[in-house]
């Protein structure tokens, strides 16, 4: 197994993310991964680079460092290393550098202006607005939700929701639907205020069925009949107050979060974390 390192000086998201995007091309293969986060000094940059070849003399393979380091001396050390190093940052940073006809800003991290601040902040307050407004918990308080998320138990609200909130910077609740909200013909009554505010999320009875049963085996929640019944009346509902749906079967949350941006037309918020 091939050993795969992520170095940053911030958090080590952006080299995890793009890392973990060119791994996926290689689907037979299995990788060990670790991430060296705040390699921002030269000191660590050299302890960096121990860790590195102390993993290649012991597995006798070449580890792979993935960098989005943005100062030039870490980056000049950690290229020193025994292992295959591709660099993020400086190799695309040359050509637009020429391109532009100007020099780069060699910013690291979270963007130390107010606005950074601010927008990290703003970040912060969403994800624990969706924490704090989970399944249906504290509907008194929706008038400071940007979205909520609507649909029959174990859909996929949560994740959507935090997801949204950590990506998006959106505070997302979400509501699920019971079975008195489904026999009614109106709106449940926490919702009627905020019918702009709903996104519908759906799923497909079986796989529904599938992940209900691994909650509650054996229950009547998780029986087929039971689940078919209940994405027909949301479905309805959804439909009748013309309220937009999207499908979480065999859908990522990345792209069912994707979609739903889309819908409402937000902008995603950058916070700049490398």
């Amino acid at each position: 197994m091939r050993t795969v390192f992520f170095v940053s000086d911030r958090t080590g998201l952006t080299a995890e993310t793009y890392g973990k995007s060119l791994l996926a091309q290689f689907p037979k293969l299995e990788f060990e991964t670790v991430t060296l986060a705040f390699i921002d000094k030269p000191v660590k940059a050299v302890q960096a680079v121990q860790h590195i070849n102390h993993v290649a003399e012991r597995s006798g393979q070449q580890p792979i460092v993935i960098s989005s380091l943005v100062e030039e001396n870490e980056q000049k050390i950690i290229d020193k290393c025994n292992g295959l190093v591709i660099d993020l940052f400086h190799t695309f940073l040359g050509p637009l550098e020429e391109s532009l006809g100007m020099e780069s800003a060699h910013k690291m991290g979270i963007s130390k202006t107010i606005h950074g601040q601010n927008a990290y902040l703003v970040r912060l307050d969403a994800i624990d607005y969706s924490l704090s407004h989970d399944d249906g918990v504290r509907p008194d308080q929706y008038d400071d939700a940007d979205l909520i998320l609507v649909g029959v138990s174990r859909c996929g609200k949560t994740p959507t929701s935090l997801f949204l909130a950590m990506n998006f910077s959106l505070k997302s609740s979400n509501y699920p639907l019971t079975d008195d909200d489904l026999l009614n013909d109106d709106l449940p009554k926490y919702l009627q205020p905020y019918q702009d505010k709903l996104v519908g999320l759906t799923i497909k009875p079986v796989p529904l069925s599938k992940i209900r049963k691994k909650r509650r085996p054996g229950s009547h929640y998780a029986s087929l009949d039971v689940c078919q019944q209940e994405i027909a009346m949301a479905e309805s509902m959804f439909k009748r107050f013309d309220i937009p749906v999207f499908d979480s079967t065999e859908t990522s949350i990345e792209e069912i979060a994707s979609k739903v941006v889309k819908k409402l037309g937000v902008s995603r918020e950058r916070i700049g974390y490398a």
